[in-house]
This record gives structure tokens, C-alpha cells and sequence, in this order.
């Protein structure tokens, strides 16, 4: 990807991506759609939240997933990587997801303890342990329970046996996790996967946005043709 009859005073674009479960997967997508951070990136000891890349006109920025939306959606990067999950808790007017990468594969989750058998639905009001307070509001409502949500950022698993919330939502892959802590899934509320985000300001206005959807596009249909010659 060049940038080839660009102003020389056009400013660097900034790509987002997530601390976390899906950077590992996305790392060899971005390579193949011509995005790859300079070395230090891959070095555990960086303290660094911005990187240099093999183009000249962008720069990589590595935050939490949540954080990556709310760049990208205030224009502050102009791309990036972040799970569907986020994009829907969230849902900035401002954020386009044109790609679905097909990785970071889960889902996002209630569960409760296995002991537990009494159902939601027979209640008007119940606690909930979550990062997602407004999914988790809106799959609640519309079984007609009011959900007061109790934010963690993590060790949910806890929240039941403590006494914090009697049900969690959480994402979840191989539900180990929630086995090993005694819990159960109890509804699926939405299936993730990662998903390339552009600010919509800088699709209209700045063509590299929209040949960087090019390229991840590309490559996602050429993984998809890969996957089905395979099976």
C-alpha cells in the first residue's frame, strides 16, 4: 500500500488496537493487510503506548479494548481492531465496522451459580455483575427484569459466591472458567468476533481509510476462500 500523490503535509494516521485476547490473532491479519508496528512493539519491557510502523504515514497505538472505540470514534485514531462486544456496548454514531475479521471468536454471556435455580424471568429486579452495563440492560429488559448492574473490570466469576450480584455477564470461550468457579451459562447474549472500526469522518475524507477497508476486506474474503477450500 503506498501513498503515492498524497499532500507532504498530510497528517499520520493513527490504528488502534486492543491490549489483550485479540491482539495475538490480529497481529498476522494487520501483516497481510500491510500494517505491521516496528520492533519494539514486540518487546515485553516497552513501556510505550504509541509505535512507529513499516509506513511512514501511520502509527500504531496499543490501549484497552474499550478505549480503542472511544479513539477511533472521537477521531482521535482514524482505525482499528476492537470485538463486537465493545461496538455494541457502546454504539458510537461515529464508529463504522466495515470487516468482520473472523477472529477473536466468543460470546458474550449470563451465568449464575449451578446451585441457583431459580430464573431470572421469575424476578423484577436482580443484580448483575458486568463490564457491559448496557447490554446487559437491554437483554434484561426485554425478559421484563430490571437489571442493576455492578460494574467489575474483572474476577466476575467471584461476584455470585460472594455475595456481589447473583448473575454475571461475561465473555466467554470455552466456559472453563465458569465450571471451575461453579458456575453455569444460563443464556447467550451475543457472538463476537473482531472487527476492523473506522472513524466515519476520516472514510469520507481521507483515502487511506478507505484503502486500509480494502485491504482488510481482501484479506478476510481470502481467509474465508482458504477456510472452505480446506474443509
Amino acid at each position: 500500500m503506498t501513498t503515492i500523490g498524497l499532500p507532504d503535509n498530510i497528517g499520520q494516521l493513527t490504528f488502534a488496537v486492543p491490549k489483550g485476547r485479540i491482539l495475538d490473532e490480529a497481529l498476522p491479519v494487520m501483516a497481510r493487510a500491510g500494517v505491521e508496528p516496528d520492533a519494539d512493539f514486540h518487546n515485553p519491557k516497552s513501556r510505550a503506548l504509541a509505535f512507529a510502523t513499516t509506513r511512514p504515514d501511520m502509527r500504531i497505538i496499543r490501549v484497552r479494548a474499550f478505549d480503542v472505540a472511544t479513539f477511533v470514534a472521537h477521531g482521535a485514531a482514524q482505525v482499528g481492531i476492537v470485538g463486537s462486544d465493545v461496538i455494541e456496548e457502546f454504539d458510537y454514531a461515529d464508529l463504522y465496522a466495515p470487516v468482520d475479521l473472523g477472529i477473536g471468536l466468543c460470546r458474550l454471556s449470563v451465568a449464575r451459580m449451578a446451585s441457583d435455580t431459580e430464573e431470572a424471568a421469575s424476578v423484577s429486579h436482580l443484580r448483575v455483575a458486568t463490564k457491559y452495563p448496557s447490554l446487559t440492560r437491554r437483554h434484561f429488559e426485554a425478559a421484563g427484569v430490571q437489571a442493576e448492574c455492578v460494574k467489575l473490570n474483572g474476577a466476575m466469576e467471584l461476584a455470585p459466591s460472594l455475595g456481589l450480584a447473583r448473575q454475571i455477564v461475561d465473555l466467554v470461550s470455552t466456559g472453563t472458567t465458569l465450571r471451575e468457579n461453579g458456575l453455569v451459562e444460563t443464556a447467550t447474549i451475543l457472538e463476537i468476533s473482531a472487527r476492523l472500526i473506522v472513524n466515519r469522518t476520516a472514510l469520507k475524507t481521507d483515502r487511506r481509510v478507505a484503502a486500509l477497508v480494502d485491504a482488510f476486506r481482501r484479506e478476510a474474503e481470502a481467509r474465508e476462500q482458504k477456510g472452505s477450500v480446506s474443509a
